[in-house]
């Protein structure tokens, strides 16, 4: 028999490379219990079930071997919102909510636009908007099966009926319309970058990380094709790498897009680029 805090001392230690070692280990800890952590704190010499252990010692095991939290727990949080996940989607992360951000920033709340995700993944920007304005109407798009599944079952489970979901190779599939928003945070790391095999992201789809040799490919495609779905002034804000910026706004400007401004992450790096559709 062990209790709740052998259990989470034990778990410490062996996940002690990990920087949030206990973090880790109650949040998988709760996972396997079903209860929250201030459970851990107000029953410390509970009793743990053999069966609870076993699994919970599993868990700790893989936690050890990198694999990312996200992953152990099916779920991640973003933009408040819940979200399921798998090994086909990528681990929405706190720098993407800059995009959400900003893009609502540029959408009144009672607007009626038409808005595009590309490469939407578990869905995590189309969802975050769609919760917010309920009056637009969005489509979002991956290329990945599984990834798409994925997302349509987190917008059913915050019953959101606002966005529309094709499988679609970027552009490819989307039904003829014009779109008054097209945001997106596509793959965007070199293909010989060192963070791959490195981290969490060594767990995750190359397909949503890696793209090309500068990392630019996606970004490209993305830029090339837009004008044929923005409305006349209408935006485009695609997140991209914190040394990107020079390369990304010569490929805005080389697609004319006006009032190109890039904006900063937390961090204080330069992580999401917005351009303008003007037509004169």
């Amino acid at each position: 028999m062990v209790t709740v805090t052998e259990l989470l001392q034990k778990a410490e230690q062996i996940i002690n490379s990990s920087e949030n070692a206990r973090l880790d280990a109650e949040i998988l800890f709760c996972e396997v219990m079903q209860f929250n952590r201030s459970r851990i704190y107000s029953h410390p010499e509970q009793i743990v079930p053999d069966d609870k252990s076993t699994l919970f010692q599993s868990l700790i095991e893989q936690r050890q071997q990198g694999r990312p939290i996200a992953h152990l727990t099916g779920k991640k949080e973003f933009w408040s919102l819940a979200l399921a996940i798998n090994k086909d989607t990528l681990i929405p992360r706190p720098e993407t909510e800059l995009l959400v951000e900003t893009a609502l920033q540029m959408i009144p709340d009672d607007a009626i636009l038409n808005i595009l995700d590309l490469g939407t993944g578990c869905g995590a920007i189309a969802i975050a908007l769609a919760s917010e304005r309920p009056d637009c109407n969005i489509v979002a798009t991956d290329i990945n099966t599984n990834a798409l599944m994925m997302a349509k079952k987190n917008a059913t489970t915050h019953q959101l009926e606002n966005i529309h979901f094709y499988l679609s190779n970027w552009y490819q599939n989307i039904p003829s319309q014009e779109f008054d928003l097209i945001v997106s945070n596509p793959p965007y790391i070199k293909q010989d970058d060192e963070h791959l095999s490195q981290g969490d992201v060594r767990f995750e789809p190359e397909l949503a990380l890696v793209a090309g040799a500068d990392g630019m490919q996606a970004i490209n495609i993305i830029l090339g094709n837009a004008k044929q779905y923005l409305a006349s002034n209408a935006y485009l804000l695609i997140e991209h790498g914190y040394d990107q910026k020079q390369l990304v706004h010569e490929a805005f400007l080389k697609h004319d897009f006006k009032q190109l401004k890039t904006f900063q992450d937390l961090s204080g790096q330069d992580r999401m680029t917005m351009g303008n559709n003007q037509i004169n």
